[in-house]
């Protein structure tokens, strides 16, 4: 069972990023976002200082941000990629799975990549990460490249903004028709 200090919090510089960028957004009444919490179960605890320094995980989490923007409700994960592969290894599937059901109910799916070596973050579109998805599953790659990725849907930071997702979601419900 993996610990909270060894894999889990490897993409927290992104998530730092997505947070300051959810404040903003709520306070202008744009979106209500809020990181989903894993529940953990403590093993030792620092009786000096009160903190937790091992853990497991309780449960598979779903993902890892959930909320509603303009009425619509968004759900979406993310992930850090220090080279131009992403190993689709980094997304569960119960996470795939989730993010399915959660787009049959109507609601927006899709995930954060942030590209550490390059600075620059990425929403890729739930149909699109579907459709890597199902090449691995056929037995093709089981990744995908920077190349592969839809022009329209990088994200560089703008007006305060470090993760400006809703202009890449826009684009992707006026692509849905």
């Amino acid at each position: 069972m993996p610990t909270w200090n060894s894999r889990g919090l490897r993409g927290s510089t992104l998530e730092e990023l997505i947070n300051l960028t959810n404040e903003k957004y709520a306070e202008h009444g744009l979106a209500l976002i809020q990181k989903v919490p894993t529940p953990i179960t403590p093993i030792n605890i620092d009786k000096e200082s009160r903190h937790i320094t091992l853990a497991y995980f309780d449960q598979k989490s779903t993902v890892d941000y959930i909320g509603a923007v303009q009425g619509i409700p968004v759900c979406f994960d993310a992930k850090e990629c220090h080279t131009d592969t992403f190993p689709l290894q980094n997304i569960h599937p119960h996470q795939v799975q989730f993010m399915e059901r959660f787009e049959q109910q109507q609601g927006i799916a899709f995930l954060l990549i942030f590209y550490s070596h390059r600075n620059m973050a990425y929403y890729l579109r739930h149909e699109r990460l579907m459709s890597f998805w199902k090449r691995a599953e056929e037995g093709g790659r089981k990744s995908f490249r920077y190349e592969e990725l839809e022009e329209g849907y990088f994200l560089p930071s703008k007006g305060g903004i470090l993760i400006p997702y809703l202009d890449a979601m826009q684009k992707d419900l006026e692509e849905r028709g």
